[in-house]
């Protein structure tokens, strides 16, 4: 047996201990009850029950000594970094999910905004430096000082933008690693954006502080020391800053009510139907095909002859004129090409190739639309054929009739013995007669093949459906009427036991012997 002693110092040293747990649990759940008895006076005047049920669970997750609190397990995303999943989760991820769509939308009209701000003062410091101010003067540097800010701005928008949609596809995915979304795909995307947003023209920067030439005769905005290399490049950056109008697509589609319908994005979901500017595009040229072609071939036509206008201008040629440029975009487009005007430089003759393309792929959609517009739709059809039916029918029973008629004046002819010239004359016609009505039959039966092929599928279905009623129906009868004859057999049955069992009672009776 144990010693008492030993007994009653255990029992003192569990007190011990427990006192001193008891100790530490008060001194640690004290500021979580401050703040559940702050709580409860706030919400007294409006929730009293609920205010008492959570100050006793403030107690419970604080102090560990509440028998009636469990432990809750939570999952981990990151070694040492708890999160908490609450109930409506869900509602927060929604929430969360709309503010990131609103922020992208915003970021993405204020990036083109800036895109479009520096190309704006490009072609105003490209327009007025030969003949407002001179070549690398403190106007033209602060143009493109300005021309530089835009581009920085631009860069932290974009930089923003790629944020924004990282975050929602954290928030897609029920907030995974933000490095899994970083794939080599997107890499390179925002990589491919920042460089093409950075290019802007830098050649003032170059050559400011040095003796500007008076002599020079260079129409571009550089204080030329006889250096075409530095000449090229800044025509260059000036023409590759409208691959900043990539953008437009990114706002179109941010900005479409498609994206922002939740009737679309529901509809779309069901289908596994991806929400890109391509299926945006389409809508938009189903819906407003003119319209949508008319702004973009306006704006397209425009650009490209300010191009060919600076490209052409370094040269002195006829095409440097604005005019001039104009003509010689739009007979190009057009695939015309007169050839009473011709690009002379490099870059002008690869902006007219670029834009013989877009021509043609512009006049592609512009037949297609036209033809869209033209054709008939199905009433239409419908209408106009059955008319033309019935203009057939008509000619089919003229011919028909003067068939008949010369037949019979025909036969006349040889009754009275006539002329042979009347006779051979009334073959004629009546040969003529039969051509014309074999030609009306063969067209009629050619409409009506057409017609039939013009055969919907909603008119198809109507018809399935119908015969599948028709069908039920049937069975349905048929059923009630196998159910009648067994009914009527089980009568009959029970009516020829009943009858067996009377002759046999009868018998019975008459000669009580037989049993």
């Amino acid at each position: 047996m144990p010693s008492p002693t030993w007994e009653g110092s255990k029992a003192e040293t569990g007190q011990t201990e427990d006192g001193a747990a008891e100790s530490g649990d008060r001194g640690r759940g004290t500021g979580g009850r401050l703040v559940c008895a702050l709580e409860m006076e706030m919400t007294n005047r409006s929730l009293h029950g609920d205010s008492k049920v959570d100050c006793v669970n403030c107690d419970g997750l604080i102090s560990r000594n509440g028998g009636d609190s469990a432990e809750v397990s939570v999952p981990l995303t990151l070694p040492g970094k708890r999160t908490t999943l609450m109930e409506g989760d869900d509602l927060y991820r929604l929430r969360d999910r709309k503010v990131l769509l609103e922020d992208k939308k915003r970021l993405c009209a204020l990036s083109l905004g800036t895109a479009l701000l520096g190309i704006l003062l490009m072609i105003i410091h490209v327009e007025i430096c030969p003949n407002v101010y001179k070549p690398g003067s403190n106007i033209g540097l602060i143009i493109n000082c300005f021309i530089s800010l835009s581009t920085g701005c631009l860069l932290i928008l974009i930089i923003a933008f790629h944020y924004k949609d990282i975050r929602l596809f954290v928030n897609d995915h029920n907030q995974v690693d933000w490095r899994i979304a970083m794939t080599s795909h997107r890499v390179f995307v925002i990589t491919l954006e920042l460089l093409v947003c950075s290019i802007h023209p830098v050649g003032t920067y170059w050559k400011v502080g040095l003796q500007v030439n008076s002599t020079s005769s260079t129409p571009l905005c550089i204080s030329n020391d006889n250096n075409e290399a530095l000449l090229d490049v800044e025509l260059l950056l000036s023409v590759l800053m409208f691959l900043r109008l990539y953008l437009v697509h990114r706002a179109i589609l941010l900005h479409s009510k498609v994206l922002l319908s939740a009737s679309y994005r529901s509809i779309g979901s069901l289908n596994n139907i991806n929400f890109t500017f391509r299926f945006v595009l389409k809508v938009l040229m189903n819906k407003h095909p003119a319209r949508t072609l008319l702004v973009f071939i306006l704006l397209f036509w425009l650009t490209a002859s300010w191009m060919l206008t600076l490209c052409e201008r370094q040269k002195q040629a006829s095409t440097g004129n604005m005019e001039t440029a104009l003509w010689l975009i739009a007979i190009t487009f057009l695939t015309v090409g007169y050839g009473d005007v011709a690009p002379t430089t490099s870059c002008g003759k690869a902006v007219c190739l670029f834009t013989g393309v877009m021509g043609v792929a512009c006049t592609a959609m512009l037949v297609a639309v036209v033809t869209e517009k033209l054709a008939l739709n199905k009433g239409e059809k419908h209408v106009h054929f059955f008319m033309l039916d019935i203009q057939i029918s008509k000619r089919i029973r003229h011919a028909a009739a003067n068939v008949l008629r010369e037949c019979w004046l025909l036969h006349r002819t040889n009754v009275t013995k006539g002329s042979r010239g009347e006779h051979r004359r009334h073959q004629r016609c009546l040969l003529e007669a039969i051509r014309v009505f074999r030609h009306l039959r063969l067209k009629q039966r050619q409409l009506r093949d057409y017609v039939s092929e013009m055969v919907d599928l909603p008119k198809m279905q109507m018809i399935m459906c119908d015969l599948s009623a028709n069908w039920n129906n049937s069975y349905r009868e048929l059923e009630q009427r196998i159910l009648s004859m067994e009914q009527k057999l089980d009568e009959l049955s029970r009516c020829f036991q009943q009858t067996s069992e009377l002759l046999s009672q009868v018998l019975r009776q008459r000669n009580p012997e037989i049993r």
